[in-house]
């Protein structure tokens, strides 16, 4: 509150200086005319950002200073954006209208719900499974975001739990001392975020859901000597978030009148393993589809609702977050001549290629600096 008690009292003092001057050249009573400086129109963009949220924008809950700079740059003196931006993050333990509210108090700029793209967003395409029993696991508010989906007849881990208690066994304090009756009654389970590391405001990165897939698909394998099979993969480097990504820029970019079709898309990221990776894993795929029509996919399939109009997404890898120029070693060759580890989910194509970057840069403002001037757009 102080501080917009001082905001207010500048301005009123700004306001006194100006009426006092107008006073003296006479002008007190006459309507104030304004003067803009006016450059060239600027013609609608044929370009977006998909931009990760932890490592590009944040660390944690803190934002990093460089991105107030960028949506300073990205932002227009009406506080609209001047290009389609969509937020792209592999988080899913939060509310998408509460993940935009977070960032339009941290970067100072309104972002939309439907600007903001969770690990699981893309599931909204899946609508055979909207009526089918569904588990699901995770952290935060998980029956919210699946009702939030479509999903209507959800069941969570611990209604699982409370179901069949002999099933959680390594939890000591909640073991049962007698053995209950087996129920027959629960309704079967019809069906059930690959990135293995992350970082926020650790000093190193850390586990993050795909270490959970990776111990099922093993169990699974183990128990019944077959692979698990998945009907989607969601989350960066998907292609299937990509091309979700995709049609929410072409949405906004409706929305705002923008007639010109959105035919570059700029990823930026901190992390080579799923930003880096996802970005030319798309821009292969546009590039396919362009010259020969769109190519088959796996898991990570397309459920696109119209033909793609980008013909490209350029990678942009930072260095504020996962990634760390000074040590790089999780992201490049390791010594030896070896290549470096994949952590990509199983049915994702590795190739070392698609792990380097188009451009790399310090933070998203220099990435956002660069874009414009690629595109011959004026650095606001």
């Amino acid at each position: 509150m102080a501080a917009w008690g001082c905001v207010a009292a500048l301005g009123a003092a700004r306001g006194l200086c100006w009426r006092a001057a107008r006073a003296a050249a006479g002008l007190q009573g006459r309507p104030a005319r304004r003067c803009y400086a006016v450059g060239p129109a600027q013609s609608p963009p044929t370009f977006g950002f998909l931009l990760d949220i932890d490592g590009v924008l944040v660390r944690g809950h803190r934002v990093i200073p460089a991105a107030l700079k960028a949506f300073r740059r990205l932002v227009n003196s009406q506080g609209q954006l001047r290009v389609p931006v969509v937020f792209v993050t592999n988080a899913g333990n939060i509310l998408q209208h509460s993940k935009a509210q977070e960032l339009s108090a941290l970067l100072g700029c309104e972002v939309d719900a439907d600007q903001v793209i969770l690990s699981h967003s893309p599931m909204k395409l899946f609508s055979e499974y909207h009526e089918k029993r569904m588990l699901v696991s995770g952290q935060g508010p998980v029956m919210e975001n699946a009702q939030g989906l479509g999903f209507r007849n959800v069941v969570t881990v611990d209604e699982l739990r409370m179901a069949f208690p002999l099933l959680d066994m390594v939890d000591l304090e909640r073991r049962l001392k007698t053995t209950p009756l087996p129920r027959n009654d629960f309704p079967r389970i019809e069906a059930s975020n690959m990135d293995l590391l992350w970082m926020a405001e650790a000093k190193m990165p850390r586990f993050g859901h795909g270490t959970f897939l990776l111990c099922l698909e093993t169990i699974y394998q183990k128990v019944t000597g077959k692979e698990l099979r998945y009907e989607g993969l969601m989350g960066k480097p998907s292609i299937l978030t990509y091309q979700y990504a995709e049609d929410l820029i072409r949405r906004q970019a409706e929305r705002r009148g923008w007639a010109a079709p959105i035919r570059k898309l700029y990823a930026v990221g901190d992390n080579p393993m799923s930003d880096v990776y996802g970005a030319n894993l798309f821009h292969q795929y546009l590039q396919k589809a362009t010259h020969d029509g769109a190519p088959e996919l796996g898991a990570g399939g397309t459920r696109q609702q119209q033909p793609s109009a980008s013909q490209s997404c350029i990678s942009i890898l930072v260095c504020t977050g996962v990634y760390n120029p000074r040590n790089p070693q999780s992201t490049e060759p390791v010594l030896g001549g070896g290549e470096p580890p994949f952590h990509g989910h199983r049915d994702l194509c590795f190739s070392p290629g698609l792990m380097e970057a188009s451009h790399v840069v310090n933070d998203v403002n220099e990435a956002v600096q660069l874009v414009f001037r690629k595109e011959g757009w004026a650095l606001e």
